[in-house]
């Protein structure tokens, strides 16, 4: 829909050419000539009969009226009644933190939007002149309609990237135009990255967006060259680094970040696609993930926070999760991992209002021996499953490490993980809960579940060792290390988190 404000013409122009010939037409509208000058006339007429007294109130009418504009465009462009062209911009509201004062079209940077031509310069100059702005009320770098290829480019503070609902960026299969980072301190030297499509690094206020527009990162390629558990972990389509204060609309995987709202998202990729995460919080702080549509090779929402003893020193949690009305579908993966790179902390995640379907997990917690680090202060409500093998699932035993430099003393602490309001139909385990010996996971709390088993459930409902808490109102009964205690009821706190508190502008996005 085209949003054009007219009342500044009001009592300004006589003739239909006047306007054209206006600089208040050309800037706002866009007209190019010839037109032939029965075109004119006929125009000039329309314009003129919009403009007479009204006999009953003897008060004149606006001198030129949108409908009568908009009407006569349409003419032009779908009856072809003229070969003059006139070029309509196109205003788009959009929700963020903060409004950009000054606004860039891509192609007005040479980009092509065939899907053939590399455009990884033209993001670079674009967001390198936007950049000059961060000071003087920001910018925004519109994405226009168009098929816009390119490689990895780096975002700027107190920027916003839109695309249009048209616009699909495609992410370059050229490996080159991705180079080679050092890993992060939190992960070790061993394990190589790349640089993510959209990548940004000690950044402020920054913000994703668009009305629907398509992030394609094409990442067959790396999938086939860099397969699971690579030594190199494959460029993803988005990822910023010690960051604050981010809006994002698009995939996203972030780490040592803060200040983080990331809602309305589609989010797919093949099934059999691997570690292909939906979207990744690492070592993140105050973020809220709400309203998304999930269907990854790998988990829906993956939470971390560094690898074994890496983490360990880096010493940087991820806490202060909001995840709430999310929809998930992933065969052999789950809703919520929270590890197993876990090693500088997960606390106060608070999951709600989440349907699955189709899972090998609802929530999952993974840790081992070495990593380390803590899980706690987790609380899941009105969870709904239906078609999957584990509801719940927390594993003592995941033993992958980065290296052998891991200090086998390092236990993890996994206490007060609290799930109440669930239902799961056609379940095949109720759940798998294995701690570690002398490192006993406690604070377990279920309440008000339900689950309903499938046609062939396992004989061994409950598989629960070193582990430690209660139970209310569950079907089927628990094991016997969660004992029921009738009336409790896990508890989810009432408090807000301050992401959300946050409130969104409506802010506005004009395209050429």
């Amino acid at each position: 829909m085209y949003l054009l404000d007219f009342t500044a013409i009001h009592g300004m122009f006589e003739t239909f050419n006047e306007l054209v010939d206006s600089h208040w037409m050309k800037k706002r509208v866009g007209v190019n000539y010839p037109c032939s000058s029965q075109t004119i006339n006929s125009l000039n007429d329309l314009f003129q009969n919009s403009c007479k007294y009204s006999p009953q109130t003897m008060e004149p009418c606006l001198r030129f009226r949108t409908s009568h504009l908009i009407q006569t465009i349409s003419a032009i462009l779908i009856l072809g009644v003229a070969e003059c062209t006139v070029k309509l911009s196109s205003t788009l509201q959009y929700p963020a933190i903060n409004c950009r004062k000054h606004s860039a079209v891509l192609t007005e940077f040479g980009a092509v939007g065939d899907g053939k031509t590399s455009n990884t310069k033209a993001f670079k100059a674009a967001i390198d002149s936007l950049s000059k702005h961060a000071s003087d009320g920001g910018a925004q770098l519109i994405v226009p309609p168009g098929k816009w290829l390119t490689g990895s480019f780096h975002l700027t503070s107190h920027f916003t990237l839109f695309l249009h609902k048209d616009a699909l960026l495609l992410g370059s299969t050229d490996e080159s135009e991705f180079p080679r980072l050092p890993p992060l301190p939190s992960y070790g030297t061993t394990i190589g990255r790349f640089t993510s499509l959209i990548f940004g690094t000690n950044l402020t206020d920054v913000i994703i967006t668009g009305n629907n527009g398509t992030i394609d990162g094409q990442g067959a390629t790396w999938w086939t060259k860099y397969p699971i558990y690579s030594r190199f972990e494959h460029a993803s389509s988005i990822k910023f680094i010690s960051n604050a204060q981010m809006i994002i609309v698009s995939y996203s995987c972030g780490s040592d970040c803060s200040d983080i709202l990331i809602q309305g998202l589609t989010i797919l990729a093949p099934i059999d696609s691997p570690n292909t995460h939906g979207i990744q919080p690492d070592s993140c702080t105050n973020t809220r993930i709400e309203d998304c549509f999930i269907e990854p090779g790998d988990d829906c929402v993956f939470v971390k926070s560094g690898y074994d003893q890496y983490g360990i020193r880096f010493g940087m949690p991820s806490k202060q999760l909001v995840i709430r009305r999310l929809t998930c579908v992933s065969p052999d993966n789950a809703i919520i991992s929270l590890g197993s790179e876990m090693s500088g902390g997960i606390q106060d995640v608070r999951i709600e209002d989440i349907t699955a379907f189709n899972m090998e997990a609802g929530l999952r917690i993974k840790t081992a021996i070495g990593r380390g680090g803590f899980v706690k202060d987790i609380y899941v409500r009105r969870l709904t499953m239906k078609t999957t093998k584990y509801v719940f699932w927390i594993s003592g035993d995941y033993n992958k490490h980065p290296d052998n430099g891991f200090d086998p003393k390092a236990l993890p602490e996994i206490h007060g993980i609290n799930y109440r309001d669930v239902v799961a139909e056609n379940v095949n385990v109720s759940a798998k809960f294995d701690g570690i010996t002398n490192d006993v996971f406690t604070g377990i709390c279920l309440s008000n579940v339900n689950i309903t088993l499938s046609q062939t459930p396992k004989a061994l409902q409950w598989n629960c060792t070193n582990i430690a808490g209660v139970s209310s109102n569950v079907t089927p009964k628990p094991c016997n290390l969660l004992p029921e205690q009738k009336g409790v009821v896990c508890h989810f706190p009432e408090d807000k988190l301050p992401i959300e508190h946050v409130q969104l502008k409506a802010c506005f996005a004009t395209t050429a």
